[in-house]
C-alpha cells in the first residue's frame, strides 16, 4: 500500500483550515503525515480554532516561514521535502473534500505508472456567484481525462492544466522532473505539468475526487491574477510558446454568456462582460510585461513580492 503525505501552503488562514484538516483526518485513505507550511507564524497560532484542531492530531507538522520566503513553487518543494511519502498531495487551506473518497480516487488514478499527477474536481461554494459557478463546470467537467503531449493539437493550453488546489503527485516521477519551479509567480502546477508531458509521462482528471473551492473575485483582482498568469506564461516559453489561451477564454465567455440566457439571467451579461475585460487586458499586459516600467509591473502585480526578489 502506497504512502500519503498531504501539503497545505497556508497564509492567513480561515476557518475553512480547521474543516480541511478534519476532513482529511477521516479520509477512507488516512495520509501519513498532513505537512503545513505556514507563511508568517502569528496568523496560525493566534487562530484558536486552527490550532485546537491541528493539537487534535499526531501525525501533523507545522513549519514557519516569513512572507519574504513564500515562493509559489519553493514553498511547496520545501513541503515536499519534509515528506518520504511514494505520493502527495498538494491542497490549498480553503479547499474542503467533498468527501471521504478524495484521496482513495487520486491515488486509483496514480496507479498507472504513466501518470504523473492527478487533479480533482473543484465545486462551487454555497455562496458562489453564478458567473464562477457556471466556470466550474466548464473547467471542471464530469468526464474524467488523461492527457499527454499528444494532446496538445486537440486540447491546447488545456493539455497543460493541472490545479494545485487539489493534486496528487507521485513523487519519483517528481524528483525525476525536478519538483516545482525555484523561483514562481503563479502556474508552478501547469509549468510542472508541462515539464512531466515533454518527459513523456501523463496528468489525469479525476472527477470523482471532489473539492469545494471557489471565490467571487471583483474585477480588480481578476486583473491582477490574470496579469501574473500572463507573466507566468511568458517567463517559460518551454511550455507555452506558440499555444495561445484565448481561444479557451473565448469560448467561455460566450458559453457563459448562454448559460446566462438560458437560464433567464441576461442582465448578469453587462458585469459579465466588462470583469472579462479586465481579465483580457491583465493577461495581455502579464505577456508583455518585459517592455513595461518596472514600477508598473509591480502595481499590477498580484503577487508583488515576487518583484523583490
Amino acid at each position: 500500500m502506497q504512502t500519503v503525505d498531504v501539503i497545505i501552503p497556508t497564509y492567513k488562514p480561515g476557518a475553512e483550515l480547521s474543516m480541511l484538516i478534519d476532513e482529511l483526518e477521516k479520509q477512507a485513505y488516512r495520509p501519513e503525515k498532513i505537512i503545513i507550511v505556514n507563511t508568517e507564524k502569528h496568523y496560525l497560532v493566534e487562530r484558536k480554532d486552527a490550532m485546537d484542531t491541528i493539537n487534535k492530531y499526531d501525525n501533523i507538522v507545522v513549519h514557519h516561514i516569513s512572507k519574504k520566503e513564500f515562493d509559489h513553487g519553493e514553498t511547496r518543494n520545501l513541503g515536499v521535502s519534509m515528506s518520504k511519502a511514494d505520493l502527495f498531495l498538494m491542497i490549498t487551506q480553503d479547499a474542503v473534500p467533498r468527501d471521504l473518497s478524495l484521496i482513495s480516487n487520486l491515488v486509483k488514478a496514480l496507479e498507472d505508472p504513466q501518470v504523473a499527477a492527478a487533479y480533482a474536481r473543484q465545486y462551487p461554494k454555497s455562496d458562489c456567484n453564478l458567473a464562477e459557478r457556471y466556470s466550474r463546470k466548464f473547467n471542471y467537467p464530469t468526464v474524467a481525462m488523461k492527457k499527454t503531449i499528444k494532446d496538445l493539437p486537440k486540447l491546447g493550453i488545456k493539455t497543460f492544466f493541472c490545479s494545485n488546489v487539489c493534486a496528487m503527485y507521485r513523487r519519483d516521477v517528481f524528483d525525476k522532473v525536478g519538483g516545482f519551479l525555484h523561483k514562481a509567480i503563479f502556474n508552478e502546477d501547469m509549468v510542472y505539468a508541462g515539464n512531466a508531458m515533454y518527459q513523456g509521462y501523463a496528468i489525469c482528471y479525476v472527477p470523482e475526487a471532489g473539492v469545494i473551492h471557489s471565490h467571487n473575485y471583483s474585477c480588480a483582482q481578476q486583473f491582477h491574477r490574470n496579469f501574473d498568469l500572463g507573466v507566468s506564461q511568458t517567463d517559460h516559453p518551454e511550455i507555452f510558446a506558440g499555444i495561445k489561451s484565448e481561444s479557451e477564454g473565448k469560448r467561455m465567455v460566450r458559453d457563459t454568456i448562454r448559460h446566462f440566457e438560458h437560464i433567464g439571467k441576461f442582465y448578469l451579461v453587462p458585469h459579465y462582460v466588462i470583469m472579462c475585460g479586465f481579465r483580457f487586458v491583465g493577461y495581455r499586459m502579464g505577456r508583455r510585461y518585459k517592455r513595461l516600467p518596472k514600477g508598473l509591473v509591480r502595481a499590477c502585480s498580484l503577487n508583488k513580492a515576487y518583484w523583490d526578489k
